[in-house]
């Protein structure tokens, strides 16, 4: 029977060591008596634990990896080098292909995340959505002519203005806004016979000197400019710019 030391206290312990002596080395039991006793293992200190990759570094290390393995089968253009970027590729388009079906899915399901509901793109609402626009964009037209004006900058030598100058002329007349009419070069205007000759006019607005034909809106509540653009607008775009800088704020129509 095998013997064990037990620590029971000091007399006992004595007991044991006396027992190991003579069993152990008079009588040479040996291995099956314990007489080896087996060495204490150290609990070895833990270090901090390996911190998770972050979900960018993995992004950055595919495309590493795509990148490494394109350029591999440029250089090389080897059949397993051409087969592991083909491979690899596809995997990555597997990827893509399911991000933008959940995506998709998450769109359907959270309205508050659907942008097509403010800027829809099928042919039936967006139709319905430029209609409605318009209705808004003709009220608010409606009303602008007490408070806003026109000047138009053109120049008789301008190949642009020749085509600029009618359509202004008839967004005008038919919002009833006062045009003031000014030419750049001291040449007449047959849609603006009442015109007056430039003098310093564009640099006190902001605008550039020397491009025609150029349109200003002018508040004459706040007393300030606010440039339209430069160049040849048609009537619908013309109307929805001066729609736009008069009763939309930056930021809130997108």
């Amino acid at each position: 029977m095998p013997l064990v030391a037990r620590e029971h206290g000091p007399e006992q312990a004595v007991a044991a060591d006396e027992a190991d002596a003579f069993y152990c080395g008079e009588r040479r039991l040996g291995y099956w008596f314990y007489c080896v006793r087996p060495k204490r293992i150290e609990p070895r200190e833990q270090g901090p634990a390996p911190q998770a990759q972050s979900a960018t570094a993995q992004l950055e290390a595919v495309t590493a990896e795509l990148r490494e393995l394109k350029a591999r089968a440029i250089i090389e253009p080897t059949p397993q080098n051409v087969t592991a970027y083909i491979r690899f590729q596809r995997e990555q388009l597997d990827r893509a292909s399911l991000f933008s079906d959940v995506w998709q899915r998450a769109i359907w399901q959270e309205p508050e995340l659907d942008y097509t509901l403010e800027r829809p793109v099928g042919t039936l609402a967006k139709r319905q959505w430029q209609d409605a626009r318009a209705a808004e964009r003709d009220t608010v037209m409606a009303h602008l002519g007490d408070r806003f004006g026109l000047f138009y900058f053109f120049a008789q030598t301008c190949g642009a203005c020749e085509v600029m100058s009618p359509i202004v002329k008839a967004v005008a007349d038919r919002w009833h806004l006062t045009v003031r009419a000014i030419s750049t070069d001291g040449g007449p205007s047959r849609h603006f016979p009442q015109y007056t000759v430039e003098n310093g006019q564009r640099p006190r607005m902001g605008l550039e000197p020397k491009i025609t034909p150029a349109l200003v809106l002018w508040d004459s509540e706040a007393g300030r400019a606010i440039p339209i653009g430069y160049g040849v607008l048609s009537a619908d775009e013309l109307q929805d710019r001066i729609f736009l800088l008069t009763s939309k704020e930056t930021g809130h129509d997108f």
